[in-house]
């Protein structure tokens, strides 16, 4: 019976998952399968792979053969190179001590790389959000600055905004200013009525 790891497809539209089985080659997609070796969900970032280590080895040194895909997932995580140095520790050209090293050093490495790449992805969104707030800051003071500029009274040509609002300020508050404004006009209007 020929045997390969492959994924079966499971989630809902637009949002898949996938399990990473070992199953008859004949068998359907998303059909029977031998055993569950992990799982694979490319919705996260980066992708989330979660994997029986020695189950996926031993599938391996039986005979199995990946898909495409599925062999890129074991690579990913390690699992060709472990059976690539079990293959070398039985032919003998290495010891199992030596090929127990040179898969913790790549593990470590994968592991330094893996971090870093999560680390640029954090510091992008960081980026995006501190770009994002200055832009709508420069927006907000521009808001208040003209709210500001309707706010006050349009001057005469030969005289700057800041004169005008120093002389306000002289004269009393503005409060002040506009109540006197209001009962001038009235008064003189009184009179005319009474005569």
């Amino acid at each position: 019976m020929p045997v390969k790891i492959r994924l079966q497809r499971h989630g809902k539209k637009g949002k898949p998952f996938y399990w990473v089985v070992a199953a008859d080659a004949r068998a359907k997609r998303d059909g029977k399968f031998l055993e569950k070796l992990g799982i694979y969900n490319p919705n996260t970032n980066p992708a989330t792979i979660e994997l029986n280590f020695d189950s996926a080895v031993k599938w391996l040194q039986n005979g199995a053969q990946p898909t495409d895909t599925a062999k890129a997932i074991l690579s990913y995580k390690g699992v060709l190179l472990k059976h690539h140095l079990l293959g070398g520790v039985r032919k003998g050209a290495l010891t199992e001590e030596q090929a127990v090293e040179k898969f913790n050093i790549w593990v470590s490495e994968k592991e330094q790389a893996i971090a870093d790449k999560v680390g640029g992805i954090d510091k992008v969104k960081a980026d995006a959000r501190a770009a994002a707030l200055k832009a709508e800051k420069e927006v907000n003071d521009k808001r208040a600055a003209e709210a500001a500029a309707a706010l006050l009274p349009e001057t005469p040509e030969g005289e700057s905004a800041e004169q005008e609002v120093e002389a306000v300020e002289a004269a009393g508050e503005p409060e002040q200013v506009v109540e006197a404004a209001e009962v001038t006009p009235e008064a003189p209007a009184k009179e005319e009525d009474k005569a």
